[in-house]
């Protein structure tokens, strides 16, 4: 039904970007509503755990008895144990990583049943107190929500993940009052291009999704900020090392809840009931520092006014880390963003006390090189450094310190990837299995398999074949490779010309070597049933042009081969499609 009222419509304003633009305003409707509903939750959650529906938490947390501050987040904790393990596929929440899988490998499609179960799971877990963050499940529901609508319209594949997109840029304003940024984080993060015919939806989503959270909640930046300028461009080498700095706080929270996640995984408790332990540490550790509680706006807002020493500084800085790395790890839900803003407001803060000391006269004041962190450890921890600059100005509506939180953010973006990985996301996607190599073009190459693409114009010896047939042999072959194969037709080697070695051209010592001795042994090789994707990648390692096809790793019986010039031959035309429906898409 929904689908013939978008073909009349289309068929009445006769352009496809029209009609895109119209349903942007939907998605960005559903997506805001959504965001709006998950913080009403939150607050519903967080009165039935803790007694009170407030983000200063600190305050109130300060004159609670001390048994429900403990026994909140465990209560939080077993509930959702039991629900990931009796609802969620995989018995584990969901998040910004599985918007990003569904972008490159899906089409952008996501179950709206599953968004629904990972919004209630993150609503709990913020609620009860886990040290966790709300925008990446709000996110997460935003683009469930625009991936059902696009079904309902039988949206080609570009077209539902222009709309996957319209749902998380939404979200993003929505939950941050920044609608410039929920635009590139859309882009930077999901989509992965800035094509015209993706951007101007993505904007108008954004910005419906930022009216009606002004109407709701009204128009205010998440922080209060104090005014800061930059004192002296002599700073500036003080801002790169605090990139550096940075990048340290962040690599340390993704290796942490890594570690934590894979012990979780092979530990004797059972994972339903882990984070119910991970909310006993969490409760008894708030007793002494409930700054650690939820996604911690007030704790960051004392810091962006100088209200915490340098000893409180770095407890908090520490504790965050590994308290959001155990509840993420022990299988909490919940984003990661407003922990690596805590992180880097803590670390900033305590950076910009030490740096003070030896040149007072030249600081901006450690509150402004805690603004800056914010931006560094976020950008380096989500992979986004563009859209996270932008957040930061939008969330704290400063735009004094600029080049500052550029330069910060810049160092830490870099050194992360280099030292690391490029994003949290990325490496949960590694640890289930998944992944998505330079960009988000790999989806087009999932549907090809290796069977799509084997050829049959190998030449294959037996291991008694002699020199001299090896040489003629070599001259007739692709790419001046011989598969080497026992009785049983199972593949034992490879050899080219340069493996011949010295006796390449020495006829006289032919009868001495046969193929097996020639033979590389343990040759690099794909099994039928292998994507391309995997095959690029062992193109790649085995630096070859040729590759072995087998039936299975087990048997390993020759059946075919592989080129490398028809697998990047399939990569184009698979890229020159999906282009091609990203700028000349019908409905």
């Amino acid at each position: 039904m929904a689908n013939r009222y978008i073909q009349d419509f289309k068929r009445l304003v006769g352009n496809d970007q029209v009609v895109m633009a119209a349903v942007a305003v939907v998605v960005g409707g559903a997506a805001a509503g959504g965001a709006i509903a998950f913080r009403e939750a939150i607050d519903l959650l967080q009165f039935l755990f803790l007694g009170f529906r407030t983000e200063m938490v600190v305050t109130y947390a300060a004159e609670m008895g001390g048994w429900r501050l403990v026994l909140a987040p465990v209560l939080g904790g077993l509930m959702v144990g039991l629900f990931c393990k009796y609802v969620m596929p995989g018995g584990r929440p969901q998040g910004v990583a599985n918007v990003i899988e569904s972008s490159a490998l899906r089409g952008g499609r996501m179950s709206m049943r599953q968004g629904l179960g990972a919004a209630a799971i993150s609503a709990t877990s913020i609620g009860c107190g886990a040290s966790v963050g709300r925008e990446g499940p709000a996110v997460h529901i935003g683009a469930s929500l625009a991936s059902f609508l696009g079904r309902q319209l039988n949206l080609t594949r570009s077209q539902a993940r222009t709309l996957l997109g319209c749902g998380v840029a939404s979200a993003v304003a929505a939950s941050f009052n920044a609608p410039i940024a929920g635009v590139f984080f859309a882009l930077e993060v999901v989509i992965g291009h800035y094509a015209l015919s993706a951007f101007a939806p993505i904007v108008i989503a954004s910005v419906f999704g930022t009216i009606l959270s002004r109407i709701w909640f009204g128009d205010y930046p998440a922080f209060e900020m104090p005014s800061y300028t930059i004192t002296s461009f002599l700073e500036f080498p003080a801002f790169m090392i605090l990139g550096a700095v940075c990048a340290i706080g962040a690599i340390a929270l993704m290796r942490v809840t890594a570690e934590i996640e894979v012990r979780g995984l092979q530990s004797r408790i059972p994972r339903w009931m882990q984070p119910a332990c991970a909310g006993l540490i969490v409760g008894i550790v708030a007793l002494e520092f409930p700054e650690i509680l939820g996604v911690g706006y007030e704790a960051m807002d004392t810091a962006l006014h100088e209200g915490y020493g340098l000893k409180m500084l770095i407890s908090l800085a520490i504790l965050k880390i590994l308290l959001t790395a155990i509840c993420l790890g022990a299988g909490f839900g919940g984003g990661i963003f407003s922990p690596s803003l805590f992180i880097g407001a803590m670390l900033g803060g305590a950076y910009g006390i030490v740096a003070t000391v030896p040149f007072p006269e030249l600081s901006s004041g450690h509150g402004a090189y805690t603004l800056i962190a914010m931006g560094a450890v976020s950008a380096a921890t989500l992979g986004a450094p563009i859209s996270t600059i932008l957040i930061i100005f939008e969330l704290t509506g400063d735009y004094k310190l600029t080049v500052g939180v550029m330069v910060a953010v810049v160092i830490a973006s870099v050194l992360t990837r280099v030292l690391h990985s490029p994003s949290f996301f990325a490496d949960q996607l590694r640890r289930r299995g998944v992944h998505i190599h330079g960009g988000h073009d790999v989806g087009a190459l999932r549907a090809l398999k290796v069977h799509d693409l084997m050829k049959q114009d190998h030449i294959a010896v037996s291991v008694e074949t002699g020199l001299d047939s090896l040489r003629n042999r070599l001259r007739l072959a692709p790419m001046n490779e011989l598969f080497v194969i026992d009785a049983d037709e199972k593949l034992v080697g490879t050899i080219t010309l340069s493996d011949l070695g010295e006796v390449a051209f020495d006829s006289s010592q032919d009868r001495d070597y046969t193929a097996i001795d020639l033979a590389r042994k343990h040759p690099p090789f794909l099994e039928l049933g292998d994507g391309v994707e995997k095959a690029i990648r062992r193109f790649s390692e085995a630096e070859e042009g040729l590759l072995a096809v087998v039936d299975s790793a087990a048997r390993m019986r020759l059946i075919g081969c592989l080129h490398e010039r028809d697998v990047m031959r399939a990569y184009n035309q698979a890229l020159i499609r999906q282009q091609a429906e990203e700028h000349g898409e019908t409905l």
